[in-house]
């Protein structure tokens, strides 16, 4: 087995294409988006026999700190297949790279269930639970290949009567491909960001993000409109048949009306016709803590049906003693932040 660099989107998009997962931040398009963010990207393939196998999109992240390695929802294996054999390698080859960029530790968020077997697999190759979260490691998904009918009684009551309502008070939803309108997701997102805060992603942030993906058509902005106003908004992300709810936005300065029931309604209709067949509300918080500060946000997405899929935390390989500084910070962010 070696471990070489992959040049070919053709070669990256074909094993994805073939080896899909639940999620679109191993894709071609999240390593362009971080390239953009200034991040130095390596996009790795595990080649067994001169076959290959498995891919890990690996990002240097440099903070004051201390740098590290970051692998999100990743790496990919074939067939789902992360085993000792195929991860060792890597691993190796990881530290390596770590050491050359004078990088603190390695951290991976795997794309892999929360089970006492992959526990065990991470801890046998010397990783450690993370102070805290990278990306969404709880997710709400939602089957889409029913029909809507099937769709609408899967729902929540009252998720069924706030769509009629918002229909009833006049709410009217549009969809935008234009790069120009990622400024008007912006403003909504910042009064979102005073009004809920949390740290926000910057204007730089979205537009980069929005760029990476519009090339290729894998991206796309809804609006809830109100009175001629935006009242609630989201950023959809599409990969393989799934597409991702990873941003949202709204505003309460009409509290009687329920633009965002609609919002998502119309979203997932709008995807159905696409070919996707999961609609990703991303991430939830935990059924034990109703202090969390999604668990508004997370009654939201669920009310809409669907189920959970719990990924393993974030996984944490110390490279050098500065590791722990990071760790200092992150647990008091942790805590600052109640999640």
């Amino acid at each position: 087995m070696e471990i070489k660099e992959i040049k070919s989107r053709d070669i990256w998009d074909k094993f994805h294409e073939e080896n899909p997962t639940h999620s679109f931040l191993q894709s071609w398009n999240w390593g362009e988006f971080n390239e953009a963010m200034g991040h130095r990207v390596f996009r790795l393939g595990v080649f067994d026999g001169g076959e290959l196998n498995g891919t890990a999109l690996v990002i240097k992240i440099a903070a004051r700190r201390g740098s590290f390695l970051f692998v999100p929802h990743g790496p990919v294996f074939e067939n789902s297949k992360f085993e000792i054999r195929n991860s060792e390698i890597l691993i190796s080859y990881l530290k390596n790279i770590a050491r050359a960029e004078l990088c603190s530790f390695i951290r991976i968020s795997p794309i892999l269930q929360n089970t006492a077997e992959n526990k065990k697999l991470f801890k046998k190759i010397g990783f450690r639970k993370a102070p805290i979260h990278m990306h969404a490691e709880l997710m709400w998904l939602l089957d889409i290949s029913k029909s809507e009918q099937e769709l609408l009684r899967g729902m929540r009551k009252t998720t069924r009567y706030s769509i009629n309502k918002a229909e009833t008070d006049g709410v009217t939803i549009e969809k935008s491909e234009k790069m120009t309108d990622v400024e008007k997701f912006n403003e909504i997102y910042q009064a979102t960001v005073n009004r809920q805060h949390f740290a926000p992603f910057s204007s730089d942030y979205l537009k980069k993000e929005f760029e990476a993906f519009s090339k290729d058509g894998k991206i796309s902005l809804f609006f809830a409109k109100y009175q001629g106003e935006i009242v609630s908004a989201a950023m959809i992300t599409y990969e393989k048949n799934e597409a991702f709810y990873h941003q949202g936005a709204s505003n309460h300065k009409f509290p009687k009306i329920t633009p965002s029931q609609l919002l998502q309604w119309e979203i997932i209709k709008d995807v159905k016709k696409r070919g996707c067949k999961v609609y990703n509300f991303w991430g939830i918080s935990p059924d034990d803590k109703p202090n969390h500060p999604w668990h508004g946000l997370s009654l939201f997405k669920k009310g809409f049906g669907g189920n959970a899929l719990e990924l393993l935390p974030a996984q944490d390989l110390i490279i050098s003693p500065k590791y722990w500084l990071n760790f200092v910070v992150e647990k008091i962010r942790k805590i600052k932040r109640g999640l």
